[in-house]
């Protein structure tokens, strides 16, 4: 069978509900909706870091740009208050394409693309970040998680362009899928000869700089060179901000316009988010095995002293990744296992799946209580240290025993930092 065949026939055929908006979305779209040019952009992680950078850029060209994100729904960076389901969504639409806008850029899930939101409002360009484990709770299989991404590109139009990340093997399959006549160009932070590569990647407490270059990104163009620096700090934000970068170019925002949109851009929070430089204190959304290995890797990276990480993993959600979750926070000196969003299931089950993964590992600790790991954290840290608190980002409540508290992993930090205890304590 076919790659086109095969990733095409594991999705569901009909749409039951649209997991961001939580509403069924119908089977057609509504008639005007192509008056927007719609950017969608799918993949395991990076999502909502690619579609807010690809948003700042769209606005040199036209305002406001409709955005919706796990962050919420906006018009630029105006909160966009409408109920959470599809009626909502597409309101969003309307209030842009009524305010002038001309643009829109979503944020798609496998969820949603399995059960048919890339048919209820296709998208003109597709965007492709990477493919990890994640979310088996609901595909069952690796081959449905991917068939669900597939689906945003197998409802490019032929006039569509396709933007993949030539670093990460599935987009070989997904290229496959991209009807005849819509363009493939793709991306590289590892410097592979595609149209958008990274000549150099360069880290640092003030961000991430990338000099790149393009070659045949936009047809007729001459090939371009340039640096972009963006103030998020990681190997994963260069490879978002070149998937960024790429999808503006092929709407059309100029390459000059585009890096000195993404260069001004405030960050998303809890992205790699910097609360402290000394000690280095980080809150990061990370909550996939590849995601806390990236950044488990730049905060090492960024470390002259000794690094610790904070993190524990969800209930009810993909049991099969937390060894590997262990695993990826191996190149920590210490560990701090602790309570993510354990919902429905004991939280010292949850840490214990996670230990499998870091056997022998000498600087595993257990704090269950995820405010009194954050403070054991940063009482054991020196100037030249970093703590990465991992798994919940910009949230703001903390999933236990069917109810939702509030509970912020900045506002502890901040508040810890504010009031530190006394020597000795």
């Amino acid at each position: 069978m076919s790659h086109v065949a095969r990733l095409g026939a594991h999705a569901p055929a009909r749409p039951r509900y649209h997991a961001c908006v939580r509403a069924p979305p119908p089977p057609k779209p509504p008639p005007w909706h192509d008056r927007l040019h719609t950017t969608g952009v799918t993949g395991t992680n990076g999502k909502t870091t690619t579609t807010w950078l690809i948003a700042q850029a769209l606005a040199r060209l036209a305002r406001p740009v409709a955005r919706t994100s796990t962050l919420g729904a906006y018009l630029d960076e105006r909160p966009a208050t409408v109920p959470k389901n599809f009626e909502g969504f597409v309101e969003v639409m309307r209030r842009a394409l009524q305010a002038g806008g001309r643009y829109a850029v979503i944020e798609l899930t496998s969820e949603s693309l399995a059960l048919g939101f890339g048919r209820a409002w296709p998208s003109r360009v597709g965007v492709f970040t990477n493919l990890s484990e994640d979310h088996l709770q609901f595909h069952k299989s690796f081959e449905h998680y991917l068939a669900s991404k597939a689906q945003l590109f197998l409802g490019l139009p032929t006039s569509g362009v396709a933007v993949l990340n030539a670093d990460d093997p599935c987009s070989a399959l997904l290229a496959d899928v991209v009807p005849a006549g819509a363009r493939v160009v793709r991306y590289s932070r590892a410097g592979a000869e595609v149209e958008l590569r990274a000549l150099s990647t360069t880290l640092s407490w003030d961000g991430t700089a990338i000099d790149f270059e393009a070659r045949g990104l936009v047809p007729g163009a001459p090939d371009e060179r340039g640096r972009l620096e963006i103030a998020a700090i990681g190997h994963a934000f260069a490879e978002n901000a070149l998937a960024a970068l790429a999808a503006a170019r092929v709407v059309g925002v100029p390459m000059a316009e585009a890096c000195d949109a993404m260069a001004q851009a405030t960050w998303p929070p809890g992205r790699f988010e910097v609360l402290s430089r000394r000690p280095g204190v980080v809150v990061d959304f990370a909550h996939t095995p590849d995601a806390l290995r990236r950044m488990v890797n730049t905060a090492r990276a960024l470390c002259p002293g000794r690094l610790t990480v904070v993190f524990g993993a969800g209930g009810n959600r993909d049991r099969g990744k937390r060894a590997a979750m262990g695993a990826a926070a191996r190149p920590a000196d210490r560990v701090l296992l602790t309570t993510d969003n354990p919902r429905d299931e004991d939280p010292a089950a949850i840490a214990q799946a996670i230990r499998a993964g870091l056997e022998g590992h000498p600087g595993v600790e257990l704090e269950l209580d995820r405010r009194a790991a954050i403070e054991a954290a940063l009482r054991g840290a020196g100037e030249d240290d970093v703590v990465l608190i991992a798994g919940k980002g910009h949230e703001r409540g903390q999933e236990l025993a069917g109810r939702v508290r509030p509970f912020s992993d900045q506002a502890v930090v901040r508040e810890l930092l504010a009031s530190p205890p006394p020597r000795g304590a």
